[in-house]
């Protein structure tokens, strides 16, 4: 026990004292273990949960290293409670494993067999089990290895899947490391992975994780899936494979809802794979469509939920995550978890930051007031209007102005979320505009002439949250966001992270209106930043203003 930051509570959440000189080491050590759920100003609430403690002991973490932080930290003695339940829970990770049989047959293996009989009954395991094989093991079907992963932890006891990959098509992949090499973090996020078979690598955004993608296939030397967000992004990979691998554009297909090409490397968007026709899933056969060594899910978080019931399906074939976050809006962490695999690799933002690979950024939260009558109107509407109209308040263009001004000859990105909202910004500010509507042509037209310097002010859309490279930007300014997003908050940050050429440090701008429900979704949105260390200064909009 020392005069530490923390006070852990029987209810296994971990209070953190933001002032105390240890405030950042502690957070540092806790956030491989625990989840932030509420962060203002003074005292922040983390929460330990079984995913999280299971995802840090599978990228290595003992028990006994968690304890350690937080009896190292922790004002008051650690609950006896939360100690033996954090050994406990632990403990249950790996109890469960699955295998091959000699003859390759699938099988689940466990060294306690009262575990083995309690989920070998459990109505929805049942289906999904063959006979038992021997007193420690049942048979599995073959089809349902990424079922019963995801079960399994339903039930909670999460399985290491140690049966093996398919190897995949050969085919020679190898980076071109003329003027350039791994950054120490992403080889060692690369050598996790391979020891761990699959799982997730969670980098900041403008760490490099298309390069970890690239030295896992040069690793693999297989046939590659890809799986993108969005044909913006599939361009930037196949821009990036071309320019760090030795691959050919002969050998990098893109699938898209533009382009039908399969290669040894094929880059596919989310929303082709999701596509339906006739009540079908149209372009299933494309997971099909060569033997893969390995599959690439490019922003992971952002995987759309059909996407999960396929992926139950490839569980032979290496798979590779990349993101910035584990969090995900709609809870489905838990099938990340089972179905691409668990956490392998986490970078801490500040860490990467420290060592000069990502920018400095600093965070500022513009509180407006509302005049008078917005504010009536504010009152008297219903709750599903409330946020539209607090988000898209008039009062907010001058401030947007005035950062303009302040920031001048600076790349900006003023983003928004409503049309109406990015079409009046856009002709306020004599700024082009780019949404969900502008042709893919357009968009990397705009998206070069940002980059170049040729446009120094973009308007955007959410389409500009994921996967777009944009080194240069030094200043984002949110004018509405999407309800209470904590992903989106930490893409947002990510545009701005890449290191600058011109040396100038990030200014990320969240504009939002006092006393109404956009602060409340706010307070939110900042939660996963506030866990990577980034703090928010408050700035009142009438203190800007001239």
């Amino acid at each position: 026990m020392s005069d530490g930051p923390l006070i852990v509570q029987s209810d296994r959440t971990v209070l953190l004292e933001v002032a105390h000189p240890d405030a950042d080491d502690a957070r540092h050590e806790l956030a491989i273990f625990a989840e932030l759920e509420r962060a203002p100003e003074h005292i922040h609430t983390y929460r330990i949960t079984r995913l999280g403690l299971w995802n840090a002991r599978a990228a290595g973490h003992e028990a006994d290293d968690m304890l350690a932080t937080l009896e190292r930290f922790s004002k008051f003695p650690v609950p006896q409670s939360v100690a033996v339940d954090i050994r406990e829970t632990v403990g249950r990770y790996g109890r469960l494993v699955i295998e091959r049989t000699e003859a390759g047959e699938l099988e689940l293996r466990s060294t306690d067999p009262a575990v083995l009989a309690e989920i070998a009954r459990a109505k929805r395991v049942v289906p999904l089990l063959t006979e038992q094989l021997a007193p420690d093991r049942f048979g599995v079907l073959a089809w349902a290895r990424g079922q019963l992963k995801q079960e399994l932890v339903k039930l909670g006891w999460p399985a290491e899947d140690l049966a093996g990959y398919t190897p995949g098509t050969p085919h020679e992949i190898a980076l071109d490391t003329a003027g350039w090499h791994l950054r120490p973090y992403q080889q060692d996020a690369i050598d996790h992975f391979f020891a761990g078979g699959s799982g997730v690598v969670v980098l900041p955004c403008g760490a490099g994780k298309t390069l970890v993608g690239a030295g896992a296939m040069a690793e693999a030397r297989t046939t590659t899936l890809v799986l993108v967000t969005n044909t913006v992004s599939a361009r930037q990979w196949r821009s990036e494979l071309l320019r760090r691998t030795s691959l050919t554009e002969e050998e990098i297909g893109e699938y898209s809802g533009q382009v039908k090409e399969i290669r040894p490397v094929t880059i596919a968007t989310y929303q082709i794979l999701t596509a339906k026709r006739k009540g079908e899933y149209a372009h299933l056969s494309l997971l099909d469509a060569m033997d893969w060594g390995l599959v690439i899910y490019d922003e992971v978080h952002l995987l759309p939920a059909p996407v999960f019931k396929l992926t139950a399906e490839l569980q032979a074939r290496r798979r590779l995550g990349l993101t910035a976050t584990l969090v995900r809006e709609d809870g489905r962490e838990g099938d990340v978890f089972s179905l691409i695999g668990p956490k392998r690799f986490d970078a801490p933002w500040k860490e990467i930051e420290a060592q000069g690979f990502i920018s400095p950024a600093s965070c500022f939260e513009v509180r407006i007031d509302l005049p008078q009558q917005e504010r009536l109107e504010y009152a008297a509407s219903a709750d599903d209007e409330r946020y539209r109209l607090a988000a898209t308040a008039p009062a907010k263009l001058r401030v947007v102005r005035r950062l303009v001004e302040q920031h001048a000859g600076e790349r900006i990105l003023v983003i928004g979320q409503y049309l109406d909202q990015i079409d009046m910004l856009a002709d306020a500010l004599n700024a082009p505009k780019l949404t969900g509507a502008t042709p893919v042509d357009e968009r990397e037209r705009l998206y070069q002439e940002f980059r170049d310097g040729t446009t120094k002010v973009l308007v955007v859309s959410k389409v500009a949250n994921f996967s777009v490279d944009l080194p240069e930007a030094t200043v984002a300014i949110q004018v509405s966001g999407s309800f209470g997003s904590r992903q989106e908050e930490a893409q947002r940050l990510g545009r701005l992270l890449r290191p600058k050429e011109s040396g100038l440090p990030a200014n990320f701008y969240a504009l939002v209106a006092r006393d109404t429900v956009d602060q409340d979704f706010a307070q939110n949105r900042q939660r996963f930043l506030a866990e990577q260390g980034y703090a928010y200064t408050i700035l009142d909009a009438s203190a800007l203003l001239p």
